[in-house]
C-alpha cells in the first residue's frame, strides 16, 4: 500500500490500522513526516499571512521587518517544521504510551514500537482537524479535545484486532 491509501484508511478503517504494527519503521516516519510537512506548509502560510498583516505598526520596525524578510522566511519555515515534528512525534509516543494501557487492559499481544506505528497512522484526524480548526478560526480546545477523543477511540478499536494474548 502506498501512503495515500494509508491515509484514506486512517481515516475510515481502524481494522488496518491494527496492520500498520507490522509495517517498517521507516515507512511510518516517512507517513508522519508527510502529516508534519502538510502542518508545517500551513502554519507557514498562516505566518506569512501574519507578517504581511498590521502586525508591525511601528514605522521603524516595519521598514526593519522589509528589510530582512528574506531571511525570517527560510528561518521561519525551519522553526515551524522542527517545532511541528518534535511536537507530533511527542504526541504519537504519548498517544503510544496510552495504547500500551489499552493492550494490557484488553489482553492482547502487542508491544510499543507496535503501538507507536498504529498510533502514527491514528494521529491522522487529529491534525486535519486542527488544521480545519485554524483555517475557519474556530476554537482551538474544542477541536483539540475532539481530536484527542477520535485517536484515542481509533487506537483503542485497532488494538481489539491484535492477536490475543496467548495463556
Amino acid at each position: 500500500m502506498n501512503h495515500l491509501q494509508f491515509f484514506i484508511a486512517s481515516l475510515f478503517t481502524p481494522k488496518k490500522l491494527a496492520n500498520t504494527r507490522m509495517l517498517s519503521i521507516g515507512k511510518v516516519i516517512q507517513y508522519a513526516f508527510l502529516l508534519i510537512t502538510v502542518l508545517t506548509i500551513f502554519s507557514f502560510l498562516q505566518f506569512l499571512f501574519d507578517l504581511d498583516s498590521d502586525t508591525f505598526n511601528a514605522a521603524g520596525l516595519e521598514e526593519y521587518v522589509a528589510d530582512i524578510k528574506w531571511i525570517i522566511y527560510p528561518i521561519g519555515l525551519l522553526f515551524i517544521f522542527i517545532l511541528t515534528a518534535v511536537l507530533t512525534f511527542a504526541r504519537i509516543s504519548i498517544y503510544a504510551a496510552v495504547g500500551l494501557l489499552f493492550v494490557r487492559m484488553v489482553g492482547r499481544r502487542g508491544e510499543y514500537r507496535q503501538i507507536w506505528r498504529t498510533a502514527t497512522y491514528a494521529i491522522t484526524w487529529a491534525i486535519l482537524l486542527s488544521i480545519i480548526a485554524e483555517l475557519f478560526h474556530l476554537p482551538g480546545t474544542l477541536w483539540t479535545m475532539i481530536g484527542i477523543i477520535i485517536t484515542v477511540l481509533f487506537l483503542w478499536i485497532a488494538i481489539q484486532y491484535y492477536p490475543k494474548q496467548r495463556k
